[in-house]
């Protein structure tokens, strides 16, 4: 793979950074940015909702979209070309990639022309958002075992239970939701998959806070949430299906960016610290910890790439976008441990003005482990790559064939 630009793809970089100089200033390199962008205030959303508002009407947003749902009709490229430029720039919180990244693409397999109409312009513009509502406190890695439940009452469905981990709940205003709707066959076809008004009566959002100190994860509650029935996404019962687009967009969304971008950062720390009196970076065993990190950070890079490349000449999103997520979370946890370590006693303070550059590590490192099970975790993912595509045998499961009201909960003879 040739990783230069191409002439068009060079020039379309060159447009795209005029524009941004236009309408943003560029970010101040000593300046050190939350990892996790979660300025979530009322201030921030309506500025992120401000500048995607702009982006659209002067043709910049979801630029892979096809352009019937507002989108430029772009390659994957031009995508990843326009966030490196997008990152030189100090741009709003992007409170966008699970309803542009997961969801939309969604709307656009499996909606109605009508569900298309009425979602995808907004969603595109920004003027609202969406979150994903799957797990559940006893169904997270088996997201085919939940337990909410949805029943038919004429033109509507009343839907009744409990997610968790529900990304930026508190303030969006549409979420998705796969619920059980038949428990009297196997658990996967029991599924059925729809589209929530999140201020709808019997909606509760309790923002859970997090070690770093962030609620940007939520519980969302449904106490007979009634649910137009046209806003059933898909057949009834074919919800797994359904989910199954989303999550290979959301691994595709969210994988390779967990550990590739943060060696450079990484570099600038251990020029920085100090250890046994001199630069960190002069320590032999540093040394080699940087070389083991760039060498499998180059490696995750490269792995997106490939798919990027796949992508760009059509493929839609498959079980390899796995492999990003599964390498990066994991790299992105040592590379902020290994930060900590380097800053000595200082790696145990949280005060912003007394540790090295103001405190970005700190937050990583109280924050990575989350993104290991966002998404899909650690397990998860290896079955998955060994499955799909390793082809190698699957494991057990006792509950494969059997009607899921059948399906044991508590120990045995319980």
């Amino acid at each position: 793979m040739d990783f230069n630009d191409t002439p068009e793809e060079a020039a379309f970089r060159t447009k795209a950074y005029a524009w941004l100089s236009a309408n943003a200033k560029l970010r101040d390199p000593n300046e050190y940015v939350d990892m996790l962008g979660e300025r979530e205030d009322d201030a921030a959303i309506q500025a992120a909702k401000d500048w995607q508002s702009k982006k659209y009407d002067e043709g910049w947003a979801v630029l892979t979209w096809p352009k019937e749902f507002g989108g430029q009709g772009l390659g994957r490229m031009e995508n990843v070309i326009w966030n490196q430029e997008d990152a030189k720039f100090a741009t709003p919180t992007n409170i966008y990639t699970i309803g542009h990244g997961m969801l939309g693409p969604t709307i656009m397999a499996h909606g109605t022309p009508e569900q298309q109409k009425r979602y995808i312009p907004n969603m595109a513009r920004g003027q609202e958002v969406w979150c994903q509502l799957f797990s559940e406190p006893a169904a997270g890695s088996d997201l085919a075992g939940l337990r909410s439940t949805a029943v038919r009452d004429g033109d509507e469905w009343v839907l009744n239970g409990q997610k968790i981990w529900s990304t930026g709940a508190h303030y969006c205003d549409w979420g998705m939701v796969v619920v059980r709707t038949d428990p009297n066959v196997v658990k996967h076809a029991g599924l059925t998959y729809f589209i929530v008004d999140m201020r709808s009566p019997g909606v509760e959002v309790r923002p859970i806070k997090q070690i770093n100190g962030g609620s940007a994860f939520n519980e969302v509650f449904f106490t007979d949430v009634r649910v137009p029935a046209e806003n059933r996404l898909g057949a009834e019962g074919d919800g797994w299906s359904v989910s199954l687009t989303t999550l290979m967009n959301e691994r595709v969304a969210i994988g390779a960016g967990a550990g590739a971008g943060r060696f450079k950062d990484l570099l600038r720390l251990a020029r920085q610290s100090r250890m046994n009196g001199k630069p960190a970076i002069e320590d032999s065993a540093v040394r080699q910890k940087l070389a083991s990190i760039y060498i499998r950070s180059k490696g995750l890079q490269y792995t997106g790439m490939r798919t990027l490349s796949a992508l760009s000449q059509g493929a839609t999103p498959g079980p390899e976008g796995s492999i990003g997520k599964a390498v990066g979370g994991p790299l992105a946890q040592e590379i902020a441990s290994f930060a900590i370590e380097m800053q000595g006693a200082a790696g145990g303070l949280l005060d912003e003005g007394s540790t090295p550059m103001e405190g970005m590590w700190q937050n990583a490192y109280l924050s990575s482990p989350g993104m290991r099970i966002a998404g899909g975790t650690d397990e998860i993912l290896r079955n998955i790559i060994a499955e799909r595509v390793l082809r190698m045998p699957p494991e057990m499961r006792v509950d494969k064939k059997i009607a899921f009201r059948d399906v044991p909960t508590g120990p045995p003879g319980s």
